[in-house]
């Protein structure tokens, strides 16, 4: 297959092109400059609006997960590129791919769990219905902005990432530093639910959507769900060490603002229902198991 990635320096991005490249696919990249730019790849500026459209004429499947990082405070300034990132980057990519006269078979776009608010104990699937709050917002417009490619007949599949488990990035690698000095633990209550997947299952289920006809629409992709304080005490096995210091709620707010409260202290128990259904096997089924995995990564 041709693919086109965007996204590609990122967690999951850097690990899918390895991939498809081991699996023998060419993979071009979407990349913001001429100068970063290698033999084949697409220039586009999502601020701008601008993207080489006829560089994207006759590849198999685009995989977009470019998005904006939403692990520090957020300013109001932070706020608006989490959301212009996601929404009108994916919106710039889902309306080239449109016009083209020889569109892609598939369009694997990036979402998150977020959509679902805080749910507290609530079982969620693809079927649950959107939450409240910002991260909520953001997911139903990101999700949205690839209307234009559905409408163009090319199978658009959503992906719900939960918490990428690796040591890599993202929440393992911050909490590694504390962890091994002992001074680990829950955060808030640590009754929250918390989505996750390993890394190498999350590059499973982008390869899954970009070759399984039957997925397509929302797609959770995640292997599980724990509450924060068996996540926390899963991770503190896995690293030999106590998790004794819990971080209070208010802490949290203090250091994150709106952030904590949503994306570190919200409770969203998904399920995979999808992928379950059409009998996709996960490579680290266990929370034990994916963090075992995570660490050796780093």
């Amino acid at each position: 297959m041709r693919v086109t990635v965007s996204g590609s320096t990122g967690l999951i991005g850097g690990a899918l092109v390895q991939r498809l490249r081991r699996d023998g696919h060419t993979v071009a990249r979407l990349v913001r400059s001429t100068r970063q730019a290698g033999a084949g790849d697409v220039v586009w500026d999502p601020a701008a609006g601008t993207i080489d459209a006829a560089a994207l004429e006759g590849v198999d499947a685009v995989v977009h997960l470019a998005g904006e990082n939403v692990g520090t405070r957020w300013t109001e300034e932070k706020k608006r590129r989490i959301r212009e990132s996601r929404v009108g980057g994916t919106r710039l990519v889902s309306e080239a791919i449109s016009r083209l006269a020889h569109p892609p078979r598939v369009l694997v776009q990036a979402s998150a769990n977020g959509i679902y608010g805080d749910r507290g104990d609530e079982v969620l699937d693809e079927t649950s219905a959107p939450g409240t709050g910002f991260l909520a917002e953001v997911g139903r417009d990101w999700e949205g902005a690839s209307g234009h490619a559905e409408s163009a007949g090319i199978r658009v599949v959503r992906l719900r990432f939960g918490v990428v488990l690796t040591a890599k990035g993202g929440a393992v690698q911050r909490l590694l530093l504390p962890f091994r000095m002992g001074v680990g633990g829950r955060l808030g209550s640590g009754r929250q639910w918390m989505p996750w997947i390993s890394l190498d299952d999350a590059v499973e289920v982008v390869v899954r959507a970009l070759h399984d006809e039957r997925l397509r629409g929302a797609v959770n992709a995640v292997a599980g769900s724990a509450r924060n304080a068996d996540f926390t005490d899963a991770l503190a096995r896995a690293l030999h060490r106590p998790a004794l210091v819990p971080v209070p709620g208010f802490a949290l707010r203090a250091l994150f603002g709106q952030m904590a409260d949503e994306a570190l202290l919200s409770s969203q128990r998904v399920e995979p229902r999808r992928l379950r259904e059409i009998g996709h096997m996960f490579h680290h089924p266990t929370l034990d198991t994916a963090l075992a995995a995570a660490l050796r990564d780093g």
